[in-house]
């Protein structure tokens, strides 16, 4: 070995010692990430600083296209309301490439992969469309429930979220949040 690194500068042997550094430090890190993105119940935030959820965007790539196109991150697809209802929630990072998923001339449905069927979003007479249509605001959260009559979906079934160009495919419904908070003596 001393043979091999007697012929190297002191600068060079610097570099190369910098180099197998954080080569090590890059291997172990790469390794943390393929524990830390395992399907968890809970969102984790990730190398690239997006934060996943675990069981509805099933990808990092996926994810990074929704920020990158559509300027929004966090999705989530949950049952809720006793399974009659499957919430989509997500987080504006960009307003202006978000803005057309609360547009109110867009006709937003959940369809099933399993079957094809098409959920659509309640139009109740007091209240209007179970969704937000309010101007698209950066680090805000915005949600639509789509109704789930006869509980055709379930949690854990792949669907797709359409709302006009938007194409949100492959995300799994994930079960109700539990209600029972811990509290810490």
């Amino acid at each position: 070995m001393k043979v091999m690194f007697g012929a190297l500068s002191p600068r060079q042997r610097m570099l190369l010692a910098g180099f197998l550094a954080s080569s090590i430090l890059y291997f172990y890190a790469a390794v943390g990430l393929q524990a830390q993105n395992a399907p968890t119940p809970s969102a984790a935030p990730t190398a690239t600083g997006l934060a996943l959820t675990a069981r509805t965007v099933r990808s990092e790539r996926a994810a990074m296209m929704y920020r990158r196109l559509w300027g929004i991150e966090d999705i989530t697809l949950r049952s809720a309301a006793s399974g009659s209802v499957i919430r989509f929630s997500y987080r504006v990072v960009d307003a202006s490439k978000a803005q057309i998923l609360n547009d109110k001339k867009q006709n937003p449905y959940l369809r099933v992969e399993k079957n094809g069927e098409r959920l659509e979003v309640p139009n109740t007479e007091k209240v209007g469309q179970l969704r937000q249509t309010a101007t698209s605001e950066n680090g805000r959260e915005y949600w639509m429930a789509f109704g789930n009559r006869n509980h055709m979906v379930q949690p854990g079934d792949r669907v797709e979220v359409v709302i006009g160009p938007f194409h949100a495919s492959g995300l799994v419904v994930e079960p109700p949040q539990s209600s029972a908070v811990s509290r810490e003596p």
